[in-house]
């Protein structure tokens, strides 16, 4: 049963695969660029599993400590699962066994593999999913060892690897403007980020601009919601 589930599941996360090593091998780069030993690459890949915040906690880890700065950032930084949390509640609801892992290993690409998944005739559905998020997890896992590794062992030049996650978010928000008929939600936040970034500069903009748009996103949902059930 879970060799079957692991079949089906896996043709639908090899394009995760690709991004995600070539993040993860930019991560582990980076981390390692700082003095750090690449085992603490895979620990944190293991037990963090976002990207986005990974790339933040190399200057959480490098600064001077202050645990309220982490804990606010960490929290606005991943604000959006929240959302994915509630949209999921349903499915992860019929798969008891599975939904721990399955709360834990939810990503921006992965919850998008849940929402378009097609469970095949004769699968587990709860198993299917459950190695929707495993595989996602271990190329994550493979491609930060494998960067880190690299950095011990060849000697980079890191300008510029950091850009990955900007050029990333911008891959992420041209395919969702194209594929979305409701632009409120990308307009929302790149009002809110200009605005921030006027009011608070470029060093402090970015926990009041993702607070900002947590906050007008909040208030939107339902209208949001309302249109999205119009156009369906």
């Amino acid at each position: 049963m879970k060799l079957k589930a692991l079949k089906a599941a896996f043709p639908q996360t090899i394009p995760v695969l690709l991004g995600y090593l070539f993040m993860g091998i930019a991560f582990g780069i980076l981390l390692v660029a700082q003095g750090f030993a690449p085992w603490w690459a895979t620990l944190i890949a293991i037990t963090i599993f976002c990207g986005s915040m990974q790339f933040v906690a190399i200057d959480l880890l490098v600064s001077a400590f202050n645990p309220l700065h982490a804990a606010v950032m960490t929290l606005l930084v991943n604000a959006r699962h929240i959302f994915y949390g509630l949209s999921t509640i349903e499915l992860f609801r019929r798969m008891p066994k599975q939904r721990p892992y399955l709360i834990f290993s939810q990503t921006d690409e992965t919850f998008s593999l849940h929402c378009s998944a097609k469970v095949p005739e004769g699968v587990d559905e709860g198993w299917y999913h459950f190695f929707l998020g495993l595989l996602d997890h271990i190329y994550w896992i493979s491609g930060c060892t494998i960067g880190a590794l690299a950095g011990m062992l060849i000697k980079f030049d890191t300008t510029g690897i950091d850009f990955v996650m900007t050029a990333l978010f911008v891959v992420i928000f041209v395919e969702q403007w194209e594929g979305m008929k409701e632009h409120l939600p990308a307009l929302t936040g790149v009002l809110a980020t200009l605005v921030c970034l006027v009011i608070f500069g470029s060093e402090n903009f970015l926990i009041p601009a993702m607070f900002l748009i947590m906050v007008v996103l909040t208030l939107l949902r339902p209208r949001l919601e309302k249109k999205g059930g119009e156009d369906a």
